[in-house]
């Protein structure tokens, strides 16, 4: 601090201000500074304030120097000086002195500027205070309030995940959840990796970001030196808090990682019902330590993603148990029907509110029959429970038998509802039995309380067939009224019945009639080809979504220049056989070069090879292979590959490097058509191929 006036100027009569006992009180300095004569007048508190003896102050400014460092001094003389230049009356400071011990405290000044006539500042009364621990309880209510900030968005972030978490059904529900940006990096997390145990191992089911991974880490031993293991092995959670820990701690793992700059990391058990079913890791590029609300909002999200966890794998479990008890249910093949092309499909209801319940009592059948003639049915038990599917089996198998007795269509369903109704239950069912004779097109069709079967033309004209009907199985028979009228309807070449069940046609809002309505415009415009049609129509229920399952049969009849079988070879590959994976292939080639133009034999071969791997490589049993002619206007082989897997083919990007996901593409690019259908409780997937005509 420096002078501001001569020291030979009068002082005012005033000088020095009078200090208020009050100030001393409250353990306030009081100073006078006159600006002319250049003299700093402090009382007893000031002095003290500045930790200086009065004999070691000559009432200069400058004097002060010895306590207040240079820097602070440049920073008050351009406060004060500023406050003397814009007319302001006061002016306040914050600033540090030295005391004696060499401690740095923080000192606040308050001053008031006296001015002449003129407005030339010739004054300043004020008073100094110590405000070291204003300051710290200012800097500690900062600190509290942003932690409260910050505990309050992790706990924010808890709850928004946990109510998220409610509504996954699925373990990959659960994962894209924690994934979301609006998830987990809201804690600060760069990285996530999560896995389940199984059989003793931890496989490996997400992490992220993408490039993350690091090999070898897949599948890991709950004994291999790895964190998450650790952490499966001792159900406590394992806060790494720097690199060097990490380091030093999982030498192994640690040089994958170090691209992600990782600071420091969180590892937490996934326990559900007092055992490990998985471990979560999140990684950390800007945080150095855990605080223990840290750690204790960590712990809390990881016990809501265990039990997310746990009831998503439950719900899968269980949904695949009711999957497989809907397939066994269904047929496992599809007979193929001489002059009639068929396609079969089911989708399953996503059963809201039950959980692992996506199981119905929708059913299909086709029977053959004495004469050439051939049974379709279409049905669907009461209810979407693992019972409804049971009485389904039941009454898939009875009206199969019935009808292959040669019984006729209208006794076939009068002995069905009779059965039903002797049964154990209370379900009913309603049901749509057409028999067809090919030969002729003539079709007898029989109905009981379920909805019209409609009938398209080649020309894309679709229409509804009437039928009177009956009760429903079961209740007809608990009623006495077992009549069930018969419709005979003329099949011509090129025409195709549509059987359905309620599924496909009922929508919110709309009544029966507007369905029936909908469904058969969306058949008149549909491909001719019964397979792709009824693909178009399965699609279409899975975009409608819906409670109900679909149960869908089509059957068109062929016309006299219609594609009919030629040459039949099969071939049956059990895994891991290579002598009939080799006989196989030799039996495609020798085929293909009697059946085929040298020009598409290699390509031809190619795909069936890649078809006959594909079901070996991704499902668990064996596969059969069939290779047919189809002679007619348009010679065309038929490769068939079949296995018992319901699970369907996709196409996916193999990447640059990768070594798999190119048979589909190849399929698709070689084939002249492909396609998959439901073969019962499994699949077949064909391709065709143009051939020249040959005697």
């Amino acid at each position: 601090m420096v002078d501001r006036g001569a020291s030979a100027l009068s002082l005012p009569d005033d000088w020095p201000a009078h200090p208020d006992p009050i100030l001393a009180l409250n353990r306030m300095g009081s100073f006078d500074w006159d600006l002319d004569a250049g003299l700093f007048h402090m009382d007893a508190q000031a002095h003290e304030v500045f930790d200086l003896r009065p004999d070691e102050f000559d009432d200069r400014p400058a004097s002060l120097g010895v306590r207040v460092p240079t820097a602070e001094g440049i920073r008050l003389d351009a406060a004060v000086s500023q406050a003397m230049k814009d007319g302001s009356e006061n002016y306040g400071a914050y600033f540090r002195i030295r005391r004696r011990d060499g401690t740095l405290r923080w000192t606040h000044t308050q001053g008031y500027i006296r001015r002449d006539e003129t407005g030339r500042p010739r004054r300043i009364i004020g008073i100094v205070r110590d405000a070291t621990q204003e300051l710290s309880d200012s800097e500690a209510r900062s600190e509290q309030a942003a932690l409260d900030e910050a505990r309050r968005q992790q706990t924010n972030v808890v709850a928004l995940t946990t109510a998220a978490l409610a509504h996954a059904r699925t373990v990959q529900d659960v994962i894209d959840v924690l994934k979301d940006t609006n998830g987990l990096i809201h804690l600060g997390a760069t990285s996530l990796v999560m896995g389940l145990v199984e059989a003793g191992r931890i496989r490996l089911i997400a992490e992220g970001p993408a490039g993350s991974f690091v090999p070898g880490t897949r599948v890991t031993g709950i004994e291999e030196p790895y964190p998450m293991s650790e952490v499966v092995r001792t159900l406590a959670p394992r806060f790494i808090e720097s690199p060097d820990e990490f380091a030093h701690g999982y030498p192994i793992l640690w040089p994958h990682i170090t691209g992600l700059a990782v600071t420091s990391a969180a590892y937490l058990p996934l326990i559900a019902q007092g055992r490990p079913i998985g471990a979560m890791g999140l990684l950390y590029s800007d945080r150095h330590g855990f605080s223990a609300e840290d750690r204790n909002v960590l712990v809390a999200l990881g016990s809501s993603i265990a039990q997310s966890l746990q009831r998503a794998m439950l719900y899968e479990q269980e949904k695949d148990l009711a999957t497989g008890l809907q397939q066994a249910m269904l047929p496992r093949t599809i007979p193929s029907v001489p002059g009639a092309d068929v396609a079969v499909r089911y989708r399953a209801g996503t059963a809201a509110g039950t959980l692992g319940r996506d199981i119905g009592g929708d059913w299909y059948d086709l029977i053959p029959l004495p004469g050439g003639r051939v049974g379709a049915v279409i049905g669907d038990v009461q209810g979407h429970d693992t019972h409804a599917a049971a009485v389904m089996g039941q009454l898939r198998i009875v009206l199969r038998a019935y009808a292959a007795e040669g019984h006729t269509p209208a006794t076939v369903m009068a002995r069905a509802s009779v059965f039903l109704h002797e049964l154990d239950t209370d379900r009913f069912a309603t049901c749509l039995y057409a028999e067809a004779d090919l030969s002729t097109g003539v079709v007898q069709v029989v109905r009981a309380g379920h909805i019209d079967p409609l009938v398209r033309q080649p020309d894309g004209t679709c229409r509804r067939v009437a039928v009177q009907g009956g009760l429903p199985l079961g209740l007809s028979a608990e009623f006495g009224r077992l009549e069930y009228p018969v419709r005979t309807v003329e099949l011509d070449p090129g025409h195709t019945l549509l059987l359905c069940t309620d599924g496909l046609v009922e929508q919110p809002g709309f009544d029966l009639d507007e369905g029936m309505r909908t469904l058969a415009a969306l058949v008149g415009q549909g491909p001719d080809d019964v397979r792709t049609l009824a693909d178009r129509l399965i699609e279409m229920a899975e975009e409608r979504g819906g409670d109900d399952d679909v149960a869908l049969l089509l059957l068109r009849r062929r016309g006299p220049d219609a594609p009919r079988t030629g040459g039949r070879l099969q071939q049956h590959v059990p895994p891991g056989d290579p002598d009939a994976l080799s006989q196989a292939r030799h039996m495609i080639r020798a085929a293909v070069r009697a059946w085929s133009s040298g020009d598409s034999a290699d390509e031809i071969e190619l795909v069936a090879d890649e078809l006959i791997t594909n079901a070996l490589m991704h499902t668990e049993g064996s596969a059969i292979v069939t290779l047919r002619v189809l002679t007619g206007s348009e010679p065309r082989l038929r490769v068939e590959v079949e296995d018992s897997s319901s699970a369907l083919p996709r196409r996916r990007e193999a990447g640059d490097e990768g070594v798999s996901g190119r048979g589909l593409l190849l399929v698709e690019l070689l084939a002249d058509e492909w396609g998959v259908e439901a073969r019962g409780g499994g699949k077949c997937v064909w391709c065709e191929f143009r051939v020249p005509s040959r005697n």
